[in-house]
């Protein structure tokens, strides 16, 4: 049962996230008149044209829906912030030494980071009976949604003693602000650089901000893809462990590293999006639009190639008996109509603003089967949710295109550059933990192949035991010996992609481990110094 919230502002802000009611739950009450109500796509759409209608005329805001379904936490919680200048924070009971895991306290905050119109949305959770935290958990969320989807995992995580929980919604996404998203590079290679340093180079100001100087950094989809990139330009002696959550990128396609970026000719659905939405773009809306490049495969390919054979990876191209590389097998194209709307440019999500009063509905076929094993009331929180966010003005939705090609395989796999994560990320490099559901639809053989060129790579030459974390073995290490790159993947059962939230309870058992881990390490590396001295 959601506990009540700490402000009176949450009364009314949950009252007007509940008075709209998504479909999953109701479908199944009304014993199929849905279909009567909904006509001939009421199986993909279930919510009723009324029921949408109603939805889209009440317009409930990201705060109120974001207040909603963090008041299924099992302690009290702040409203959110709405103002840079004005945090929002209380004590998860009341008095606060009530809390059998604490005492902890919440704090809703909007960030500013430099340049105009750029605010991070963040939600935290501290211990406040211990000195300030040795270890931080930062938490990021996938495409297309914010950090109210972890409402199931703050609880449990946050009750380790010794650290503290971060979640942030990605710029762009979310309730953190909505900056136009511009790509000025005219190079290929360039274009997706700046694309994935959109984001990564905001949660590095972040960081800087908050004064953070080690953290756990936890990825869901794409913030899994992003956790990694960011690793791989910020992480050398600042990121203690990776965790990837059903990450987007892993697996190399040939068709996805060869497809052209959005040429700005086709990009029609993004520039209408900025002339109906943005005022301020109507001098400059080109801007926005992607330069038309080549087919040349990115440099990076070929740097992760140096390091070792191209077909020494599972993921690349078969080789021949005698071994040399044969010719890519070439797979069914997508349909046309399909790669022209990518190309274009066209988010889902402009699909629901534009389609004004039937955007309830357009979302309830994703909310409907993706919610529908929770209970009604956290269906309905989360569709409202979802809705709420999925409406919002398009900002980094428009970066999909540059770094995923049609079919959502990444123009820059990550496959290509897992080794850095040992060879390149300092003396110790970063282990990695590669997290999926049982029945996924992320490639997690991919995940596997990853750790093995992970762990087939030996640290870079100057680490000494001093320097050293490694504390694992079959586990970290498989069955290579010395001293390696260290990774892993886990299973959760009974999930899918959402897996956080699919089976939450052992979903957050797994990460409190990896939290464990990462407190044993440094542990270690304490004593190996003291001992060397």
């Amino acid at each position: 049962m959601a506990s009540s919230a700490s402000s009176s502002a949450n009364g009314s802000i949950e009252g007007r996230a509940q008075q709209s009611h998504p479909a999953p739950q109701r479908t199944a009450q009304t014993g199929g008149t849905a279909e009567k109500r909904g006509g001939r796509f009421a199986n993909l759409f279930p919510l009723g044209y009324k029921e949408g209608f109603s939805q889209w005329w009440s317009a409930v805001t990201p705060e109120a829906a974001e207040a909603a379904v963090l008041n299924f936490l099992p302690f009290k919680h702040p409203s959110p912030a709405v103002s840079p200048s004005d945090p929002h924070t209380t004590a998860t009971t009341s008095p606060p030494t009530a809390d059998p895991y604490g005492p902890r306290e919440c704090t809703s905050t909007l960030v500013p980071l430099s340049g105009k119109n750029r605010v991070l949305n963040e939600f935290s959770v501290t211990r406040t009976d211990e000195p300030p935290a040795k270890h931080h958990l930062v938490i990021l969320h996938g495409y297309g949604a914010g950090l109210g989807f972890f409402y199931r995992n703050f609880d449990a995580l946050s009750r380790i003693p010794g650290w503290k929980v971060w979640s942030l919604d990605l710029l762009g996404y979310g309730r953190s602000s909505r900056p136009p998203f511009t790509i000025h590079s005219k190079d290929q290679d360039a274009k997706i650089t700046e694309a994935e340093d959109w984001f990564i180079d905001a949660l590095e100001e972040w960081r800087k901000i908050r004064g953070i100087e080690s953290f756990t950094l936890m990825g869901h989809s794409l913030g899994g893809y992003l956790s990694t990139r960011y690793c791989l330009k910020y992480g050398a002696g600042k990121v203690e462990k990776l965790i990837l959550v059903s990450p987007v990128g892993v697996p190399e396609d040939p068709w996805a590293v060869q497809e052209k970026l959005p040429d700005s000719k086709d990009n029609i659905a993004s520039n209408n999006e900025h002339l109906r939405n943005q005022e301020d773009l109507r001098a400059s809306s080109d801007a926005n639009l992607p330069y038309s490049v080549d087919r040349n495969i990115p440099d990076e390919r070929d740097s992760a190639a140096a390091s070792k054979p191209r077909n020494a990876s599972n993921t690349s191209l078969p080789a021949s008996e005698n071994g040399t590389t044969k010719p890519a097998i070439a797979r069914r194209p997508l349909p046309w109509w399909f790669n022209y709307l990518w190309d274009a440019n066209l988010s889902p999500f402009a699909l629901v603003r534009w389609s004004g009063p039937l955007g309830p509905r357009l979302v309830s076929g994703w909310t409907t089967r993706r919610f529908n094993h929770l209970s009604p009331a956290e269906a309905q929180a989360l569709h409202n949710y979802s809705y709420s966010i999925f409406r919002q003005r398009g900002s980094g939705e428009y970066a999909l295109a540059y770094i995923l090609a049609p079919g959502a395989y990444a123009r820059r796999p990550l496959i290509w550059k897992v080794t850095d994560l040992v060879n390149k990320c300092g003396l110790t490099g970063i282990p990695s933990v590669w997290m999926y559901g049982s029945h996924d639809w992320m490639d997690c053989v991919a995940g596997m192949q990853a750790v093995e060129k992970i762990r087939s790579t030996s640290l870079p030459e100057g680490a000494d035991e001093s320097q050293s974390p490694y504390i694992g073995g079959e586990d970290w290490r498989g069955n290579y010996k010395g001293r390696g790159g260290e990774a892993k993947v886990l299973f959760v059962d009974n999930a899918g992609h959402h897996l956080y939230l699919d089976n939450a309870d052992q979903f957050n058992s797994l990460i409190s481990k990896e939290m464990k881990d990462v407190e044993l390490r440094g542990l270690f590396r304490g004593s190996v110094v003291e001992e060397s001295k």
